[in-house]
């Protein structure tokens, strides 16, 4: 008993003691998948099995009547389509008899050796690659639905058919082969699971899976929508995209949405990263190679400067984001970090460091990200990351637009 919670301890990234603290509890309290953990590279099931051929069949053998027919096939489809758009894998479906993929509806004990428990808990579980064996199973007493409540459908099928196909469960929270149940009202392929994928049954020439840097019109509650920059000035959160800004002052509930020229006339567009200097009670702006000062509307006087007085190296064009944590300001570009000592106003030596290393969990490009209390807040595509500064743990992924106060359809 002891060796399992601290297996399962390792594999969630909380302190391995062997006992159940309140955060082992919390976890196991959450509703979760039903295939076992193990702790391979991409998350392959052990012995990486494939299958040989990279064209399935599948079949649907049963419907849950929480849903309509039509809504069920469309979520079916939907997420053999997510791993097709990443893989050579191409699926064909069948009304009968015994496909490769078969997807039921079941209850309790149905002769697997792996029974359900009931409503909540273990809500589905599928089995590896083989003839007879690389099925999925969903659990007839949850309430399935293809919205935020309850159970999402596509959610579930798209992480279960991860297993039929040979993947096991993956420990970075922002994967869709994370065990535990963690629906944002999007469904997307992270690059563990595109690497998982793809190490088992090769590259598709020209992938067409769905990238959270999908282009979007301007509209805060659109559900893809990205920020360029993130940051605080004097308790107020502002959100740059594009030529526009939103203002979110902590008292209102509203943000309020303007062309970024209204304020800050000498500023470009596209700004790239920002992060306040809360000591110095200045605002850095950055884009490309250059970089400016702001004191409440007003731009500081010699700027912009180049990157370079930071101490970057030449090879380093634009900053993706950057943030300020007790007087050392943290830089990101593609999946590095560099720390710069605000005192000294020098970069720290030994770095740059891997983001991926330092920040488990954050293993996406970083487009943005600022400090409340001990957490950073990572930006990256249309979700946001909550990042434990001290325990270096993700402890809350969602879309990043609840930032401005979107509610999910």
């Amino acid at each position: 008993m002891i060796e399992k919670l601290k297996q399962m301890q390792e594999f969630f990234g909380l302190k391995v003691t062997g006992k159940i603290d309140a955060d082992t509890l919390d976890i196991m309290r959450q509703s979760r998948c039903g295939v076992p953990d193990v702790l391979p590279q991409y998350g392959l099931t052990p012995g990486n099995p494939g299958w040989q051929s990279t064209h399935l069949t599948y079949r649907v053998e049963n419907y849950t009547p929480d849903l309509s027919r039509a809504d069920i096939e469309q979520a079916v489809e939907k997420a053999f389509q997510l791993w097709s758009s990443a893989s050579p894998l191409t699926f064909t479906k069948v009304s009968e008899g015994q496909a490769d993929v078969m997807i039921s509806f079941v209850w309790g004990d149905h002769c697997d050796n792996s029974p359900f428990d009931g409503p909540g808990g273990i809500f589905a579980h599928a089995f590896q690659p083989g003839i007879g064996i690389g099925d999925v199973h969903l659990d007839e007493e949850e309430i399935w639905t293809k919205v935020l409540n309850n159970y999402n459908l596509y959610w579930v099928l798209a992480h279960e058919l991860g297993h039929s196909f040979g993947l096991s469960h993956s420990t970075n929270i922002g994967a869709l082969r994370y065990p535990n149940y963690i629906y944002t009202g999007e469904v997307y392929l992270s690059q563990d699971d595109i690497s998982g994928i793809q190490a088992i049954y090769g590259n598709v020439e020209q992938p067409r899976v769905q990238t959270e840097k999908a282009s979007l019109s301007v509209c805060e509650c659109d559900n893809r929508i990205t920020f360029d920059a993130v940051t605080k000035i004097h308790g107020e959160l502002l959100f740059f995209k594009d030529r526009y800004v939103w203002r979110k002052h902590p008292r209102l509930r509203m943000a309020e949405f303007n062309f970024i020229s209204l304020y800050w006339p000498s500023l470009p567009n596209g700004i790239q990263a920002a992060y306040e200097d809360f000591d110095r009670d200045l605002i850095f702006i950055f884009k490309g190679t250059q970089y400016w000062a702001l004191s409440g509307y007003d731009t500081q006087q010699g700027y912009p400067r180049h990157i370079s007085s930071y101490g970057f190296p030449s090879s380093v064009q634009a900053i993706d984001a950057a943030v300020s944590y007790r007087r050392k300001t943290y830089f990101f570009v593609n999946d590095q970090f560099w720390s710069y000592d605000d005192q000294s106003q020098s970069m720290e030596p030994g770095y740059p460091q891997s983001i991926a290393s330092f920040f488990p969990g954050i293993e996406s490009r970083v487009d943005a990200v600022f400090q409340e209390n001990s957490f950073f807040l990572f930006f990256s595509g249309p979700r946001y990351y909550a990042f434990d500064f001290h325990a270096r743990r993700v402890t809350r992924v969602d879309r990043s637009n609840r930032w401005l106060n979107c509610r999910y359809s």
